[in-house]
């Protein structure tokens, strides 16, 4: 099963990228000329993604605009504009644009430059609708840039997730994941957030998760810019984009 549908989360303030985000939404901010969003919309269109949901609710105009000639994938956009719905009620928001079979998400401040077999490709490879609510894609330490605050979950052998509260050994939620829409059946309107969805699915046993392979990058603030261009172009880091590179922004694990 190759998911056909996507949920792009685009709808967030970016306070933490002011000014930069004074007067442009966060997933337009460019890294290595092209824009945070297409870095992700790139991926999925790569994983032969038919429909991408965009939602948009900060300076919504300027995404509108930036993806209305985007040829593929589709973009449908989810208007957030009467007020921030937070990952998970953005998403309940989307469902009648999303289907009923199981969707990608992805966070839109967030990126990877693959290593070998596309991530989203061995995610969709690795989904197992009898055993998984949620397949999340992760990533450890050493190959994320910009995160400095521990990580999310730890692994079992069989791929199911726990909380890590911090442990080293743990691995980094990546922004990504297979989500399969009926989670949703019952879920309030308004703002709520992903991680209650994966606090359940972990009580269930049917929270999972897959390594990937290659780097994964974080864009918290302006500071961060520079060691997250060194690593898409390859170029030597200077020593105030290395101290960078150790700056963090939010994301939902």
């Amino acid at each position: 099963m190759k998911p056909k549908t996507a949920m792009v989360l685009a709808a967030g303030l970016g306070k933490r990228m002011r000014p930069i985000t004074d007067t442009m939404p966060k997933p337009l901010v460019t890294i290595a000329g092209k824009t945070l969003l297409d870095w992700g919309l790139d991926s999925l269109e790569a994983a032969g993604v038919a429909s991408a949901v965009v939602n948009v609710h900060y300076l919504p105009e300027q995404i509108i605009a930036h993806v209305a000639g985007r040829q593929a994938p589709k973009i449908v956009i989810s208007d957030e504009r009467a007020g921030l719905l937070d990952s998970a009620g953005g998403i309940v928001k989307a469902l009648p644009l999303l289907g009923s079979e199981p969707f990608y998400i992805i966070n839109a401040d967030t990126f990877w430059i693959d290593s070998g077999e596309p991530s989203l490709e061995r995610l969709a490879l690795a989904w197992d609708a009898a055993r998984m609510d949620i397949l999340l894609m992760l990533t450890d330490l050493d190959s994320a840039i910009g995160h400095c605050v521990g990580t999310d979950f730890l692994v079992a052998p069989d791929g199911a997730l726990r909380r890590s509260k911090g442990d080293p050994a743990g691995l980094i939620y990546a922004g990504a994941a297979i989500i399969d829409p009926h989670i949703f059946k019952d879920a309030p309107e308004g703002p709520h957030s992903i991680n209650a969805y994966f606090d359940k699915a972990i009580a269930a046993g049917r929270l999972f998760g897959m390594k990937m392979r290659g780097r994964w990058i974080t864009v918290g603030t302006p500071d961060a810019i520079p060691a997250a261009e060194a690593a898409v172009t390859g170029a030597p880091a200077t020593a105030s984009a290395q101290k960078s590179g150790a700056i963090f922004g939010k994301h939902d694990a």
